[in-house]
């Protein structure tokens, strides 16, 4: 309840004001213990990837040219879904934001906007595209690994999850390139022998966060246990980590927060806090806790650290919920998870290109987790 009602204020402080039980971008039961997103709320967010989706100028290619004739193919010719939001994987999980808001909030003003939008970006001809990317050029094998596979992932779940005609015609559409991750990720994993620990998109944990949540999702055991298996081998045995030396300049991701995520889906409650205890010391744990410094967000890189608060706070949440009651820290992580919301949620649309095709998709994510 503590991290519900800061949640309230944490909006609040982006410039909103209650009325009643419900502001313009809140709803809050009657009790006062449910706090979501409005429909205004639903729409706010909604304008981000609605924006960048289709705009395919700037962008940051991640496609290593085989040939001089790969030189002259666009963004959209060489991936017809996912071209816009400046990067492909922005533009993945741009789409899984529009897909989460139209499953929550199917009667926005925007909605006929969102499904025309994923309509094309789902037909079957351009997510076949997507999936052959990866054959069609012998150097794609690593395209996107592990970050961009992950937010494929995520996006297949949320529409597997989704009891719709239409969530049910595009996600067959999707599986062409879904089967494609999963056979990457599964002949991967095998032979990577150590795992990378950077807080930006190779990360190995975050991606098999995700990717672990697919297979429980689609009941893939084969898969489920080798994201298991793998994930005990990384970091299992991991002690003290270096966790004071925390972030990077352009971290968008803590490397320890994310393996403790991971690992509080591996391990049983009473597992997972003896491996917990043992994986930070008290300086490290200290560190972790403190909000990024964002000192430039028209730097596309510095603006990372924005991402890095939200991605904390959404760690600190789902680790709490495995923590005991009695432990003095579950209260703590929530109330810092809602700190990093606070301070963070009013910057993710502040009007610069290198936050706002990525940030709210972060903010829908932290935004979207059950709390204890």
């Amino acid at each position: 309840m503590i991290y519900k009602n800061l949640l309230l204020t944490a909006l609040l402080a982006c410039g909103l004001s209650v009325y009643g039980q419900q502001n313009q971008y809140l709803t809050v039961s009657k009790d006062g213990k449910k706090v979501g997103l409005s429909e205004a709320g639903a729409s706010f967010l909604a304008q981000l990837p609605l924006h960048c989706i289709q705009t395919e100028y700037p962008n940051k290619p991640n496609h290593t040219i085989e040939t001089a004739q790969e030189v002259a193919l666009s963004p959209k010719q060489l991936h017809p879904s996912f071209y816009g939001c400046l990067d492909w994987h922005s533009s993945v999980h741009g789409h899984w934001m529009l897909v989460k808001i139209l499953k929550t909030y199917p009667n926005l003003p925007e909605t006929q906007q969102i499904i025309a939008m994923l309509e094309n970006s789902f037909s079957t001809e351009n997510l076949q595209k997507e999936a052959d990317y990866f054959s069609q050029y012998k150097l794609a094998k690593g395209f996107e690994r592990t970050y961009g596979w992950a937010w494929v992932l995520k996006l297949d779940e949320e529409l597997l999850t989704w009891d719709s005609p239409m969530a049910k015609r595009w996600h067959k559409s999707l599986q062409p390139l879904t089967q494609v991750i999963v056979q990457r990720w599964m002949e991967y994993l095998p032979k990577q022998t150590y795992p990378n620990r950077t807080g930006v998109h190779p990360n190995t944990a975050f991606g098999m966060v995700f990717a672990l949540d697919w297979a429980r999702a689609t009941k893939n055991i084969a898969f489920e246990q080798l994201l298991v298996q793998r994930s005990k081998d990384y970091y299992f045995k991991n002690k003290a980590v270096a966790a004071t030396l925390e972030p990077d300049g352009t971290d968008f991701l803590s490397p320890s927060l994310e393996i403790a995520d991971l690992m509080r889906r591996v391990l049983t409650p009473q597992a997972f806090t003896k491996w917990f205890n043992q994986f930070y010391t008290a300086e490290g744990l200290k560190n972790v806790l403190q909000l990024p410094i964002v000192s430039d967000r028209s730097d596309y890189q510095i603006v990372h650290l924005d991402g890095l608060a939200l991605s904390k706070a959404w760690c600190l949440l789902g680790i709490a919920k495995q923590l005991p009651k009695t432990d003095l820290r579950k209260k703590q992580f929530q109330e810092k998870a809602t700190t990093f919301l606070q301070k963070t949620l009013p910057n993710i649309a502040n009007g610069n290109y290198g936050g706002d095709h990525w940030l709210g998709s972060f903010a829908m994510y932290a935004l979207s987790l059950e709390v204890e």
